[in-house]
């Protein structure tokens, strides 16, 4: 149940998606991808919620460290129990340090090797809880691209991610 990066990256680091769910940068589903916008108001949310996204994005950029876990209140737990979760690739990106020679990710998955490029991978989410249960079948994690190019076909069974 865990994910590598490796190949060309300064760092390479294993990742553990099991212990996600405590960490603050999770997101629920609907929170990155939407469901369905309908009124004015729910269009101005989403708006702000995507500038919070490209700040803190920027915040990474300059290398800012992760938020601290605050305590878990009733509501939190709840969710975390219940939710589909996907966590932002790009903190961890960063920590490994691509190297500027890397133009392509291989994503090694349980079904053969799928290469995209690092833009796309940058702008990616791993899918790692669903109802609140660890991806065990088709997992440890699913790659959603932010352009929701792949939102009906995620790329199940990713184990390791290698830049080349």
């Amino acid at each position: 149940m865990i994910v590598q990066i490796i190949g060309k990256v300064t760092y390479p680091i294993t990742l553990d998606p099991t212990v996600w769910i405590f960490d603050d940068r999770k997101r629920t589903f609907s929170e990155v991808f939407g469901e369905g916008i309908s009124t004015g108001e729910e269009q101005e949310i989403d708006e702000l919620r995507e500038q919070a996204e490209r700040f803190n994005r920027a915040m990474y950029q300059q290398k800012v460290s992760p938020p601290v876990n605050k305590s878990v209140n009733r509501y939190e737990k709840e969710r975390a129990i219940k939710g589909t979760f996907l966590m932002p690739l790009l903190p961890f990106l960063y920590t490994s340090e691509i190297s500027d020679e890397a133009k392509t990710a291989v994503l090694e998955t349980s079904d053969g090797d799928i290469s995209i490029t690092t833009e796309k991978i940058r702008d990616s989410y791993a899918l790692f809880a669903e109802k609140g249960k660890p991806l065990k079948e088709d997992g440890p994690i699913h790659i959603y691209f932010g352009d929701e190019s792949n939102l009906n076909d995620p790329i199940t069974g990713v184990k390791k991610i290698r830049f080349e």
